[in-house]
């Protein structure tokens, strides 16, 4: 059987040149990425990614991170609820490909640097490979070991790879991390930032020359590296770096950053920062920063039911066809919708809309492009920005279940306090339905509650017209043809 999700590395290669011609993604990029959620925008409406964490030593400290806390419910980088063994990892990987036929990728993130357990690492996608060759492998790294594993990367068909590079000059990065374990030694300070430097860059560029499809991940810290974060997108663009993920500073607790009082990256920030560098290179929008352990959908982690113990109970078959014919049917899904999109043409419908203000709606979705939960189960929300430029998702903001079997509700109001100040540049919350109480707040808020069932952008568009015409009832929802 054909293995259509992977492509050689000529093509992705090709990928790559097509890629520094153009100032958009190419047909040829778009094929490369086109399963995998989290190169894809639109993948990730449909597919699912899964991580196994094999990993558990680091050789750098950041001055964020603390892999030791975990706790059910939090979801950030570098955290696992169980260290597996590469048997073990393939074993799961195999039980839930067979349960979640849209599984397209297996990635290793951690929860240390993979490349600091090599061994476990190549054993690991080795193993799965051998079992289900029609998994796209991934691996995520801090860069500081590339030079050492790029033939083997290569020879191991790993044809994604995300590099997390925070600064691109020693002197902003010597204020990230703590030390670097390098040949034997601890270094620390601007020596340490300058080895991390040129292994990340001459890492990166020996895997595009490989023709390796190079994601960059910078955490986006204020005051540190705020201002720096144009120079790091414009670099990677020059590089041939398929996407630049622009991240939110997430600190965990006992971290150095936790410890001096360090402040988080504030949603209005990103948002400018990210725009600022959306001009110097193509942008990873879509991000949820996931645990060394995630399984599912980008937007709906199911690590925590998809247990390793689990899985044993139920025993499913992993049946490469089966798998095919139903990816087949999804990615038929996601080009219809953009087939639909495309048709109706809202952008340019839009565009006619002379007396529209820009605005921003948070949207609640559970996948496949759709306004379709209900706000009290939402665990985040999709930021749009709606203009006579067109529609477009901004980045996706975690939030706390207003409705929770573990939370009491006497704490209701400040939940929708803190959700209510997650979105407040946002003019509208979307969801299927939502409770009195909430749709009362919002309001006082000045935000407006917007029940809805259907493609994302449509309802957007339907918005949008409304604001547009305000004289008509708004049971008169205006559509493009």
């Amino acid at each position: 059987m054909k293995e259509e999700t992977l492509l050689s590395c000529h093509a992705v290669s090709d990928a790559h040149a097509d890629f520094e011609r153009n100032s958009d993604m190419t047909a040829v990029a778009q094929t490369a990425a086109k399963r995998h959620p989290c190169y894809s925008q639109d993948a990730h409406h449909y597919f699912a990614r899964m991580h196994v964490a094999v990993a558990p030593r680091c050789n750098i400290q950041c001055k964020y991170c603390n892999r030791k806390f975990d706790c059910v419910n939090e979801s950030r980088p570098g955290v696992t609820s169980e260290v597996l063994s590469p048997e073990r990892a393939s074993q799961k990987t195999l039980a839930v490909g067979a349960m979640l036929k849209n599984l397209t990728v297996v990635g290793i993130a951690g929860p240390g640097d993979p490349l600091a357990n090599a061994k476990q690492t190549f054993d690991t996608f080795s193993l799965i490979h051998k079992s289900a060759p029609d998994l796209q492998l991934c691996l995520s790294t801090n860069g500081l070991m590339l030079n050492d594993y790029i033939e083997e990367i290569c020879n191991q068909n790993i044809h994604h790879v995300t590099v997390t590079v925070n600064a691109i000059d020693a002197h902003v990065s010597e204020q990230i991390y703590q030390f670097v374990r390098w040949r034997g030694k601890t270094l620390h300070g601007l020596e340490a930032a300058e080895v991390l430097l040129q292994n990340q860059m001459t890492g990166i560029a020996a895997l595009i020359a490989h023709g390796v499809l190079v994601k960059v991940n910078s955490v986006l810290i204020p005051g540190v590296n705020d201002e720096h974060m144009v120079e790091v997108s414009k670099k990677m663009r020059e590089m041939g770096v398929f996407l630049h993920n622009i991240m939110p500073l997430i600190i965990a607790n006992g971290s150095l950053y936790h410890k001096t009082g360090m402040s988080p990256t504030s949603a209005t920030l990103l948002r400018q920062v990210q725009e600022q560098c959306e001009a110097k290179t193509q942008l990873m929008r879509h991000c949820r920063q996931c645990r060394a352990d995630a399984i599912g959908l980008l937007g709906d982690d199911r690590s925590g039911e998809l247990t390793h113990e689990a899985l044993e109970t139920m025993a499913p078959r992993y049946s490469i066809e089966e798998r095919a014919q139903a990816q087949v049917q999804i990615e038929q899904r996601m080009d219809s919708r953009n087939r639909v999109l495309k048709n109706r043409a809202l952008n340019r419908e839009l565009a006619k809309m002379s007396n529209l203000d820009p605005f921003f709606a948070a949207v609640v979705s559970t996948g496949d492009g759709i306004v379709n939960e209900h706000f009290g189960h939402a665990k985040e929300f999709q930021i749009y920005k709606v203009s006579q430029e067109g529609i477009h998702f901004v980045t996706a903001r975690r939030i706390d279940q207003y409705c929770s079997h573990e939370q009491s509700c006497s704490d209701h109001d400040d939940r929708l306090d803190a959700i209510a100040d997650l979105i407040a540049d946002c003019s509208y919350v979307m969801s299927m339905r939502m409770g009195r109480e909430p749709i009362s707040f919002f309001s006082q808020r000045g935000i407006e509650p917007i029940m809805a069932y259907g493609l994302i952008e449509h309802e957007l568009y339907r918005l949008a017209h409304r604001a547009c015409t305000p004289d008509k009832k708004t049971t008169e929802r205006g559509e493009p043809r």
